[in-house]
């Protein structure tokens, strides 16, 4: 029951005030914007406006940078092809810069500036990400330099399908605001490490983000800059998933792996490398560099029997 306290007109219930449940709550409030505007005073500096120029128009974008020396982190589809790049530091000054190494598979790419002394963000752990988890994202949407918006992790362990065809497993998904020109942007947690990398939002829908985990822009970036791709295995093949178990080809390639191989189209393809296969995704799972050039074994159904092949994955180009 709450009664009139006559002396300060303070509304008082259980030995408590209004007053002290409004500082409580206030309380509360600067500790979340604490955690906010600390995260993105520590990362902003760091922050990359991307602007490109391709034959036929342009574009812009996000990115970060993660090393002293000017190697910058953002989206393969922000430079992906770009005749002329321009990256802007949050202090206004502009430099070119030339892409290191690009990867549509994952939608991630290294360009660099030529410049020394540059701030980079420190990048954490996504492996110790929890749904529900505060995090910031920070970017230039729709033009808007150095914009942060804040929501949570909404999901793990999703899986996102990148310009390629292959799945990009393990993806972030958050609502924390993204906007055309975020792409390339850093996801941050509280302390103001990199989680992850802003890489795409589904139209028509509120607070649906992804990101790209940072433990796997660690290791495209680093054979980015060593390799300028990331080498991954190829067949020759194109597949159409199979109710569950395998899937159907419905292409091969002439003088390719599996044209070289035996196969044919028509056939269901249900293991390789020893695994079994639910579909053409777990194929591509698969085929990474430690298959290139290595004989395996494909495993086929043709007409009711089972055929298993002898093939050696090439180099994706």
């Amino acid at each position: 029951m709450f009664i009139v306290d006559h002396v300060d007109g303070n509304t008082k219930g259980n030995g408590g005030s209004v007053n002290s449940l409004e500082t409580k709550d206030e309380g509360l409030l600067d500790a979340y914007s604490a955690a906010v505007s600390g995260a993105a005073r520590k990362v902003g500096p760091s922050v990359v406006n991307i602007e490109v120029r391709h034959r036929k128009g342009g574009g812009s974008g996000s990115g970060f940078i993660f090393t002293s020396n000017g190697y910058i982190l953002t989206n393969s589809h922000v430079v992906h092809g770009a005749s002329k790049i321009e990256v802007t530091l949050t202090d206004g000054v502009r430099f070119e810069a030339e892409v290191v190494g690009d990867d549509p598979h994952t939608d991630l790419a290294v360009i660099r500036v030529n410049a020394q002394g540059l701030t980079p963000a420190s990048l954490g752990d996504s492996q110790g990400l929890q749904p529900g988890q505060l995090v910031v994202a920070i970017g230039n949407p729709l033009g808007f330099q150095a914009t942060v918006t804040a929501g949570v992790v909404s999901a793990l362990g999703r899986s996102l399908r990148s310009s390629t065809g292959r799945l990009v497993d393990n993806v972030i998904q958050t609502d924390a605001a993204l906007n055309p020109g975020n792409s390339g942007g850093p996801l941050v947690d509280s302390k103001g490490r990199i989680v992850g990398v802003n890489t795409a939002i589904i139209l028509g829908t509120q607070g649906i983000c992804f990101a790209i985990p940072i433990n796997t822009a660690k290791f495209v970036a680093g054979e980015l800059i060593k390799n300028g791709k990331i080498k991954r295995g190829y067949l020759g093949i194109a597949g159409q998933d199979a109710a569950g178990r395998g899937f159907r080809v419905v292409g091969i390639e002439e003088n390719g792996p599996a044209h070289r191989a035996g196969l044919k189209e028509g056939d269901l393809v249900i293991a390789f490398a020893g695994k079994n296969l639910a579909g053409i995704d777990g194929l591509h799972a698969l085929l990474t560099e430690s298959l290139v050039g290595v004989r395996a074994q494909i495993t086929v159904l043709r007409e009711g029997e089972t055929h298993i092949f002898d093939i050696v994955a090439e180099e994706a180009k």
